[in-house]
């Protein structure tokens, strides 16, 4: 979106998000996962949006995506999708999830068990 091969971006990352530093929603992480909200007509271009969070629309449209994602389709930094995104929260325009916290940790008999019970079904 910003820039150059090789080269400086063309848009400043902080233009992009209007010069706001801090995103309006502290809670969204680098791995909240973003999507469309619930808009059965297209966002209008002329919706009073910078152009950065009517490109995070697009690359939400049919699908979701982290903010660290979005941030790479978008070639900018994670910073500045926080607050483009929090944005959109604000509008109701997106919808965001907290990252899936990791997995408690595993039993080891358990699993030795499944292991086994696969072993006497491959030997049936």
């Amino acid at each position: 979106m910003t820039g150059r091969r090789g080269g400086r971006p063309l848009v400043p990352a902080y233009l992009s998000t209007g010069g706001v530093a801090q995103p309006s929603r502290p809670h969204l992480e680098r791995l909240s996962v973003l999507s469309a909200g619930d808009r059965t007509a297209p966002v209008d271009p002329a919706a009073d949006l910078p152009a950065a969070q009517l490109a995070l629309l697009d690359l939400l449209d049919g699908g979701a995506l982290t903010v660290t994602e979005t941030a790479a389709l978008l070639e900018l930094p994670v910073s500045a999708v926080r607050v483009l995104a929090a944005g959109l929260l604000d509008r109701d325009l997106v919808l965001a999830r907290a990252p899936i916290p990791p997995a408690d940790r595993f039993d080891p008999d358990l699993l030795k068990r499944v292991a086994d019970g696969l072993r006497a079904l491959k030997h049936n």
